[in-house]
């Protein structure tokens, strides 16, 4: 049975309202009217509210003021510009705030046809690394302004980034943004690491029935927007009392308006219920709801009112009183509750009540799950740090690694063992840096390639680079104006072969202590012609004997065998007492045979030969060597070592204990995948591949993406392996060129055998043919009754029946979840879409997908074996405030 966790807190609470100097008070509001001058500050004369110009806030986007074909005078003066952002994919806001402190953020576009095409765009939009939303150009349209709000707690950080990211789909804009305190005790929040994004938030007994009239700010001190209801039903009427007759001593943290708790809704039948229902988007999404109640009527002496709340058809609470008194009564306890599409609260009279229930207002809200990762706050300061010392020109805007489809520019970024992002590789070639190296360098201790070439750099080469003890690879300082020596500790480690070191075009730059040293005599002629000829004879002497000593220092650490650099040159000798004289084959593809083999330090590797009947060859060979060198991430095959020699080429893999995805397929297999690890692998190596696209710069295409390219650990944990056909292309539009074929039959997409134009979006069909092949079980081609068949002319003919029992692995004999099933199949048919560019989604679409579909099969499987939902699916949907023009 389907279900899930929803979270629902019960608040009763009675009405308050603070007295004037109370209401007055906007100590900690942040409010932005975004795209006005610097100078401006102002307060609503509508609210009371200070406003002041987002210019401070932000370094790029154009102001634009709205052309509605109304009076300007009707507009809000907060909604009459806003900021657009014409140039770059990502641009932030940074806003300071207090950490800890428990916030109402609020964004609100009001489109008004600023850029005269009568076109609003859509675009996403971000907390930090977190999708808040996505804003539709429909909903931008359809009203002059669209609000979107949220509860966050920033959990450590003194300030907050909210990012516009544009899609694609024309350009984002902003028109305010709002920061507002709350009381800490309020609005809990389900986890640090969750925000609660608002659904709904009525006032049900507002005898204002227009969305005109929205209530806020000074009647809400919290400023929230309490939207009127529609009319009620035949079956309910509005009561209500006069405002001044609100108890305002009735304190409680929620604080909702006096002028929404005046009034309520009743049935019309005293003796029936009061009933309301919300369909949901998806039955896995997690809400709160909070009910407001308060006596709006003055009861005789013999009247009562008491009730019970009957959520889908079982006793949520009571029996309650609307409060009349000081003092909230308590919410119920959580409520384990199976996944619904459409939840229905019953409000019914006890025998002993003579009055019908009442409800004055609700709220609605639903978790959002904000558990991505930020960068490291170190590397975050140093890069920062970085960006400001040179004003580096370029598009840094947000977090500089997350998320992946937003990189910074020139960054190379992998998780460290605590998931954390963490900067590993930084191009700022050609970035008109000048100046001396920036001790901010030294601290991105885990910066393993380092590229400064072309620039204007000057000074030494500073002994705090000393510090990088990750860096792998330095050889890109040349081209500037550096002079003095290279620091010792450098040159010894380019010696061992722990760092490529280079310095290149740097005339005063030293790679030894005599090229510093001047003659004293120098101002002589013929003693400087003299003295400048021992120099060049000095010179080429010791470059000879450092040529020397590097390759008999090289010579001997490969005798010594031991791993002094992360890719080691392995002697033909090595490999043959690697493999015990190539004695056990593990495998064979179009490169070679694969052995295995055994370190010194008793670690296993896989050894892959280049075979000299090879199709692939030396070319492949020296690809796939040379890719694994720079690219490094946990759902990728890690390269430790190669041969490179006269009479062997070889390749030495970390050893994956369970072979390929190939053999686990197989029907030889008997044990048979389960669905939960089908899905895990797909999503290992969606990730893998997600890196490849888009973690690089420039993005790498795999080009021969199948299952037998899919290995699999000690843990059953997927990494991408083979990547001798792989090609990196500097942007998408460079993808688009001819190259030679490449891929398996059954693998290869048809759009690029047919035109042989290469394209990200190849690899993409290539992994919707391996989940269909993770789904199924069949090989992608199949040779059935003389005829061969495509795995694609088998499924689609019963997908497009419903028939989803029979598209299924049957040897699983139907243990699997129906829904991450139908997801999965859906999955696998959107990337297999004939229009490649245009129709199939990108690798970070899809790995959200089949994260999605993994969190549906992971609740299936918590509430089969526990009946209780452990684990939560967050899906972002988040209905908005519509506020008029008038």
């Amino acid at each position: 049975m389907m279900g899930m966790f929803m979270h629902f807190l019960l608040v009763l609470l009675t009405i308050l309202v603070l007295i004037q100097a109370q209401q007055d008070d906007q100590s900690g509001f942040i409010s932005l009217d975004c795209g006005q001058r610097e100078d401006v500050r102002y307060s609503a004369s509508r609210t009371g509210i200070n406003y002041r110009s987002d210019a401070n806030f932000i370094d790029t986007g154009e102001s634009k003021r709205v052309q509605v074909k109304i009076p300007k005078s009707a507009v809000k003066q907060e909604l009459q510009y806003v900021r657009s952002f014409p140039s770059g994919v990502r641009n932030c806001y940074r806003i300071n705030v207090t950490s800890g402190t428990k916030y109402f953020i609020r964004a609100t576009f009001a489109y008004g046809n600023y850029d005269n095409r009568n076109q609003a765009p859509q675009f996403d939009l971000y907390l930090g690394v977190n999708l808040w939303r996505t804003m539709y150009s429909q909903l931008l349209k359809q009203s002059f302004a669209t609000s979107t709000g949220m509860i966050y707690t920033p959990p450590s950080l003194d300030y907050i980034q909210l990012c516009l990211v544009n899609t694609g789909n024309g350009i984002p804009f902003i028109s305010v943004i709002e920061l507002r305190p709350l009381n800490s005790s309020i609005y809990p929040q389900y986890s640090p690491n969750s925000a609660l994004l608002t659904k709904y938030r009525y006032d049900l007994g507002s005898i204002n029935t227009t969305d005109s009239v929205v209530y806020r700010y000074k009647d809400d001190v919290y400023d929230r927007f309490w939207k009127p209801s529609e009319s009620p039903s035949d079956y309910l009427r509005r009561i209500s009392t006069n405002v001044k007759n609100v108890d305002q001593s009735l304190l409680h943290p929620y604080k909702p308006p006096a002028i929404v708790m005046s009034s309520a809704v009743t049935p019309v039948n005293a003796s029936a219920p009061l009933e309301l229902e919300w369909e949901v988007d998806n039955v896995y999404d997690q809400y709160y709801f909070y009910f407001y109640f308060y006596e709006v009527e003055e009861l005789a002496a013999n009247e009562t009112r008491i009730f019970n709340i009957i959520q889908n058809d079982e006793l949520w609470f009571g029996p309650l009183t609307p409060l009349t008194q000081p003092g909230p009564v308590q919410p119920g306890n959580d409520m384990f509750l199976t996944g619904e599409k459409t939840y229905r609260f019953s409000l019914f009279k006890t025998n002993d009540s003579t009055l019908p229930p009442i409800l004055n207002a609700v709220e609605v809200y639903q978790v959002k799950d904000f558990s991505q990762s930020e960068t490291k706050q170190d590397d975050i300061d140093s890069i920062t740090n970085i960006k400001k010392a040179y004003r580096v020109d370029k598009n840094w805007q947000g977090d500089p690694c997350a998320p992946v489809n937003y990189m910074w520019e020139g960054l190379n970024c992998i998780p460290d063992g605590n998931n954390i992002p963490r900067i590993t590789s930084l191009n700022l070639s050609s970035s008109d840096l000048t100046g001396k190296i920036d001790s901010s360098f030294s601290k991105l201790t885990m910066l393993e390639y380092l590229d400064l070439s072309n620039n204007s750099l000057t000074g030494p080469l500073p002994d705090f680079l000393i510090q990088l003890r990750s860096l792998k690879v330095l050889r890109k300082v040349g081209k500037n104006k550096l002079t003095g020596l290279v620091p010792d500790e450098l040159l010894e480690r380019s010696k061992k072969g722990s760092l490529s070191l280079s310095t290149d075009d740097n005339p005063g730059l030293c790679m030894t202590e005599s090229c510093g040293k001047k003659s004293s005599q120098s101002h002589v002629p013929l003693i400087a012609s003299i003295s400048a000829i021992i120099v060049v004879i000095l010179l080429i002497s010791l470059g000879f004997w450092i040529f020397r000593r590097q390759k008999v220092m090289s010579t001997n650490s490969k005798k010594r065998g031991s791993l002094e650099s992360k890719h080691q040159a392995f002697s033909y000798t090595e490999i043959l007492n690697i493999t015990d004289n190539f004695k056990t084959i593990i495998g064979q593809g179009g490169f070679g045979k694969v052995y295995l083999g055994v370190l010194q330090n008793h670690a296993q590797v896989a050894v892959k030969i280049l075979s000299l009947s090879s199709m692939q060859g030396y070319k492949e060979f020296q690809s796939e060597a040379q890719l694994l060198m720079i690219v490094h991430h946990r759902n990728l095959v890690s390269l430790i070592g190669y041969c490179d020699e006269v009479e062997i080429k070889a390749l030495v893999y970390e050893y994956m204990a369970n072979g390929n995805l190939h053999q686990h397929l197989s029907v030889k297999n008997t044990n048979i995948l389960k669905w939960n690890e089908r899905l895990n692998i797909a999503v290992d190596a969606a990730q893998g591949l997600d890196y490849l696209h888009n973690g690089c710069k420039p993005p790498i295409m795999h080009r021969d993406l199948k299952p037998s390219n899919i290995l699999l650990d000690e843990n059953m944990h997927a990494k991408i392996a083979d990547f001798g056909l792989s090609r990196a292309f500097g942007n998408d539009i460079d993808s688009h060129i001819s190259t030679n074929p490449a891929g398996t039959r059954g693998y290869v997409d048809p759009e690029f055998q047919r035109t042989g134009k290469a394209n990200k979006k190849n690899d993409v069909y290539s992994f919707g043919i391996v989940l269909f092949v993770l789904i199924t079980g069949r090989p992608a081609i199949v040779r059935e009754g003389g005829e061969t068949i495509h795995i694609l002319e088998w499924a689609i003919p019963i997908i497009e029946e419903g028939d989803i029992q029979n598209v299924i692995d049957p040897r699983l004999e139907g243990e699997f979840s129906i829904n991450s099933a139908w997801k999965f199949v859906e999955i696998a048919m959107s990337c297999t879409l004939a229009n490649a560019v245009v129709e199939r989604p990108d690798m970070s679409f899809i790995l959200a997908e089949l994260k999605e579909c993994q969190s549906l099969d992971m609740v299936r499987r918590n509430y089969e074996n526990t009946g209780t939902i452990e684990e939560l699916v967050s899906l972002a949907t988040v209905s908005d405030t519509t506020i008029s023009a008038r």
